[in-house]
This record gives structure tokens, sequence and C-alpha cells, in this order.
């Protein structure tokens, strides 16, 4: 009999169907904050119009509004962050953007908890994975500025009690994991996703299918995960393709925000991702490919690497989720993907041959390549799936 446990985070709400303006109001209210510090995506910056409605609900309250965050969140541009935060004196946080807006709102409360300044600042709060998959979680005291995020993308990060920031010293993307680093509230509105990119929307949507995928694949897969993951790869792989086909329709965007959210069920479950993700977050912080892509590129292979007797089964579900059983898993993502429009090879997204030794080095250093379902016993496995890949 399998043992397990559901550890849940700060997160205290998820509010959707309320429009932006007030939805964010009635949050800051029952935050009793007076002091507000905006950070949102350039995109909707120079759109103006959802940050006004925000700023304008909010009747005084913003200190400042903080926008321009590189993509994988490098330490240095956190700490520009929090430093206008800290001018502002501000008592709570509210993003509006995608994945590297939301972790470096979770960063920037650590820094201001543990009044953080200088880069090297963040090194005792990383998470350090050996080669050989042995993982050290610092212990810390948690964050405790109200935080609130409005995702416009579907990375499902601010489900997530950890920030993902890279260190610009190494190149690397690294870590930070407490319960205490998630959001205290989240809100979806889908129509504030109107604004993002179509590639953009569509690659994070196939980021979120990762995470249903390969939870539900993961040996260590239960009932609270299966149910959660399965229904939302469903509402993930209709979702996505009513908005390829039709970009206003909003009952799409938010089924694809629902999925989103059912995606991170394995957080709270306990149940680790594999080798898409660990080689993903590698691909990000090291090679500069976006986190969406990251997915688009290396799930199907993933699954098709880790296809045997043991997997079968669970690719199966997958297969099942996204219209035929009776097909491969790998073939149906790759065919979807293709569909979307969105890139299925390294060599689409600029990684060559000559980069791969590098990537499988480094991604033995990340804690899912060691919890893959078929077992990764060095770089030269990580090697054969970038081959696949290329």
């Amino acid at each position: 009999m399998k043992t397990g446990e559901v550890t849940f985070t700060r997160l205290e709400r998820v509010t959707y169907g309320i429009p932006i303006g007030k939805a964010v109001a009635d949050a800051v209210e029952r935050a009793g904050a007076s002091r507000v510090f905006i950070m949102a995506s350039r995109t909707l910056i120079v759109r103006n119009q959802e940050i006004q409605e925000v700023i304008e609900g909010l009747d005084g309250k913003v200190c400042g509004v903080y926008s321009g965050m590189p993509p994988h969140t490098p330490r240095d541009a956190v700490l520009e962050a929090v430093e206008s935060a800290r001018k502002g004196r501000a008592e709570m946080i509210v993003t509006i953007g995608g994945g590297s807006i939301t972790d470096a709102a979770k960063a920037v409360c650590l820094a201001m908890e543990h009044d953080l300044k200088n880069i090297q600042d963040f090194d005792p709060f990383i998470v350090q994975t050996a080669p050989d998959g042995s993982t050290i979680t610092p212990e810390y005291r948690a964050p405790t500025m109200p935080l609130l995020c409005c995702p416009t993308t579907l990375s499902a990060g601010e489900y997530n009690p950890l920030a993902g920031v890279s260190d610009p010293r190494k190149g690397v993307k690294q870590a930070i994991r407490s319960p205490g680093m998630a959001p205290s509230e989240v809100i979806l509105d889908p129509a504030l996703t109107l604004p993002t990119p179509e590639w953009l929307w569509l690659s994070t949507g196939v980021r979120a299918v990762d995470h249903c995928v390969e939870a539900i694949c993961s040996p260590s897969a239960n009932a609270y995960c299966d149910a959660q993951s399965l229904h939302g790869l469903k509402l993930l792989t209709k979702g996505l393709t009513a908005t390829k086909a039709d970009p206003t329709d909003l009952q799409a965007r938010s089924d694809c925000q629902l999925g989103a959210w059912l995606s991170m069920s394995s957080v709270q479950a306990g149940v680790p991702k594999g080798a898409s993700h660990a080689i993903g977050h590698i691909l990000g912080g090291s090679f500069g490919v976006s986190h969406g892509h990251t997915s688009c590129v290396m799930l199907p292979h993933v699954m098709r690497w880790n296809l045997s007797k043991d997997t079968e089964k669970r690719q199966r579900l997958v297969a099942a989720a996204m219209g035929n059983e009776n097909r491969s898993a790998g073939d149906i993502l790759q065919e979807f993907i293709q569909s979307l429009g969105m890139p299925s090879s390294l060599k689409e997204v600029g990684v060559t041959e000559a980069d791969f030794e590098r990537c499988a080095k480094l991604s033995m250093h990340d804690r899912w390549i060691h919890t893959n379902p078929k077992p990764i016993k060095g770089p030269d496995d990580v090697l054969e799936i970038l081959k696949l890949a290329s």
C-alpha cells in the first residue's frame, strides 16, 4: 500500500470570473494593506488599460509600479525590484503578468523578509541537488508580506511554493522553495490574458500540459493528483485548441486557466516531475529557451524515451485524456504541439548538438532528472533524449 501526504501552502483563495479591478481591490481590503506595490509585464504596462483599471480600483493605495523583469528572473533584476518596493514602503505586492513576474515577486518577498541586498545574499536559500540526486532544501523564515498574483500566461507558477531565479554569475536557473513562498491569493480573469502574445499563451499552455503529463506518468502518482491532472489535461487540450482557432474566446481561455490550476495539484500531492521539466530548467536558465518552449520541444521525446512495459499503462491514460488511448502518447503530444504552431525540436529553438554535452551534465543537478519514470543513470541517458529532440 502506498503512503504519502498532501501538503498545502499559504495560498488561501483563488478567485475567478470577477473583473480584475474589483477582484484586486477586494483582495487588498482583505489583506488590510494601504501601500501596494505592483509588478507587471511590460506588455501590460505599454497597453496600460488593465493596469490603469487596477490602479483606479485601489484608490490611492499604489506605492509603486515595476515592469521589465527579464525571462528566467535573474537575481540582479530581482534586487532592482526590491529596491523600488523598499522605497515605496510596500505592505503588499500584486503581480499582473507571466511566470517571470510571479517568480520575481516571490523572490522580492523573500528579500524583503530577510533584508537581502546583494546577488550573493540569495545563496543560503537555494535548493542544492547533487549529481546523485540527493537534495538539500534550506529551512528559513517564510515571507509574511501578502502576495496576490494575477496571471496572464498558463505556466501556473502562481500555485507553486517555489521561485525559479537565475544566477548571472553561473548562468544557471535555481530554485528557492518553501510552503510560505506561495502567494496568499490568486485571481483568474480570462479578459486579462487577451493582450498576451499568442506564442506565449500557447507555449505556456503546453507547459501546463507538461505539468499534467509528467505527474500522471510519475511512479509516485496518487488518486488526488490523478483526478486533477487528468481533468486539467482535458481542459487544456480543448481550451488551447479553441483559443488557437479563436483568440477572443473567453470561455476557452477560462478553461485553460482552470486547467493550468489543476495541473499544479502534484505540487501539493508531493508527486515529482520528470526529465522534461528537469532538462527544461537547464534549457531555460543556461541556454535562453523560453519557459513554455522548453516543454514544447522536450515532452514528446521524453515520453518516447520513457516508453516501456512499466510506463505504458500510465502513458495510455495520457493518450485517453487527449482523445485516443490506442495511439502513442508521444505522437499525440507532438501532433498537438505542432497543431498550435509551436516548435517541436531543439533546432527550432536554437539549441544545437554542440550544446548537448553541457546541457546533459547540468541536468544531472536538477532534482527531477532523478525522479523520471525510467531511471536516468547519467549524462549519457540525457544525451539520448536530447538527440531524440534534436
